[in-house]
């Protein structure tokens, strides 16, 4: 019998216990949870917000009764001070009580990210959020609830605040996007960020690009102003700041753990740190990034889940190793759905490749049925072999994007040309596609325009 010890009880942290209680039901499996939401889909905070799921208790993976009914013990609201890796030992600080030390045989570290902190003055004024994590959520429900705010800006032009765009616009806010960078959703390359943004303002949200904000302040008659770098001052009843995360490394380098070039911990395709019998998974730890070949911090839930579960089936006498990540991510703006896998034309352009991306627009399915949808694709490969390096969508929900750049990643895994791909045999019926499906139709127009 072993004792396994999880710091962090998201995604990574949940996936390991799980998979090791699975594999090993005599592995005594405790996670140290600074807050009191174990498993709960933070990715699902904007539609609660929105008002789509009405209570918040049902963004949980699973209850905490679920959880501990599988023989998991959680400390809740218990903060992970250090860790002592040679006598294997982690101090530990409960929000009521006396501090306690836990000894264990294995650790895996879920320790996510930290919101990143902007060089904008007056981050703390009454009415600015910050959006992570499930306490930071009801904080702005709350607010939401009691105020009913008519407007709002939101600093940031990256999934989360696309996304509470569309949930605050759904609730009758007004809503302003300020994003330094040339477009929004900078994973996707700037002409389709283009795209998005017009297709926002089309549905009444003002969108901001190229513009920095440098102050919030408070306004006399309630509310703030929000101070830009093009000299415009914006008034609003609060604010919304996602900027991004950086690594939460800082309990692990304390106790000796290396970190990568991106400040991420460094680990193996085990999950094991440079720590002995020390695991880490999730927004914590770099990740082995298939088409590179090398590893990059690249935060995805989805991926968190993957590499939870590989360390939980390793912490226990496993030889799983994680396959690594193509960066596939889908968000939902409105009836919009933007979709990307692998490399954009700058990702491409950045590591190395000659990057040839080709557009095309092209109907959902056979346009003699009811209600086809123009999907537009972007497909990227290199242009000295034609290999497939990646693909952009946007569509509407209907267009099946989701499900479309799925299909990319299975072709990216599998390491196909974009000659492959036109030969993948993929389903047909004029309600839902045509004999040459838009994924064929994109290959076949980079054939052309590559002259391969």
């Amino acid at each position: 019998m072993q004792d396994l010890l999880i710091i962090g009880g998201s995604d990574a942290g949940i996936s390991a216990a799980l998979r090791a209680r699975e594999l090993s039901p005599e592995t005594n499996v405790t996670i140290v949870l600074r807050d009191s939401y174990p498993n709960f889909s933070i990715c699902g905070i904007p539609f609660y917000l929105s008002g789509e799921v009405a209570d918040w208790k049902n963004l949980a993976h699973r209850t905490r009764e679920e959880i501990e009914k599988s023989g998991i013990k959680l400390m809740s609201n218990t903060v992970a001070e250090s860790i002592d890796p040679l006598a294997k030992e982690v101090n530990v600080r409960p929000a009521q009580g006396d501090p306690v030390t836990i000894g264990y045989d294995r650790l895996f570290l879920g320790i996510g990210a930290v919101s990143r902190q902007p060089n904008i003055e007056g981050l703390k004024t009454p009415g600015v959020f910050v959006l992570r994590w499930m306490d930071e959520a009801r904080a702005l429900h709350e607010f939401l609830e009691k105020n009913q705010p008519k407007s709002a800006v939101l600093i940031g032009g990256g999934y989360i605040n696309m996304e509470m765009a569309d949930a605050l616009t759904l609730r009758g806010i007004r809503v302003t996007v300020i994003e330094h960078n040339p477009s929004i959703l900078k994973t996707l390359d700037v002409e389709l960020g283009e795209i998005l943004k017009t297709y926002m303002e089309a549905k009444g949200v003002q969108v901001l690009c190229g513009f920095r904000a440098q102050r919030i302040q408070p306004q006399q008659e309630g509310g703030i102003l929000v101070h830009v770098d093009n000299g415009n001052s914006l008034g609003a009843d609060f604010a919304i700041v996602a900027v991004g995360a950086f690594p939460n490394t800082g309990i692990a380098t304390a106790a000796g753990a290396r970190c990568g070039p991106s400040g991420a911990l460094k680990v193996n395709r085990r999950m094991e740190t440079t720590l002995a019998d020390v695991y880490a998974g999730g927004d914590c730890v770099e990740t082995h990034h298939t088409i590179l070949g090398k590893d990059v911090y690249l935060p995805l839930g989805s991926t968190s889940h993957k590499q939870g579960r590989v360390a939980g089936e390793n912490v226990v006498g496993g030889n799983a190793e994680f396959v690594g990540s193509l960066g596939t991510q889908v968000v939902k703006v409105f009836e919009t759905v933007a979709a990307r896998a692998g490399f954009n034309d700058s990702d491409a352009v950045q590591y190395g490749y000659d990057p040839l991306s080709v557009d095309m627009k092209t109907w959902d399915h056979k346009v003699y049925y009811p209600e086809a949808k123009r999907l537009h694709i972007r497909l990227t490969g290199d242009r000295s072999n034609g290999k497939l390096l990646g693909a952009q969508f946007l569509g509407h929900v209907s267009t099946e994007a989701a499900k479309r750049v799925d299909t990319i990643a299975v072709a990216l895994h599998a390491q196909m040309s974009i000659a492959n791909l036109n030969d993948i045999d993929l389903s047909y019926t004029p309600p839902l596609g045509s004999p040459w499906d838009p994924i064929h139709q994109a290959a076949q127009n980079w054939l052309k325009a590559g002259r391969i």
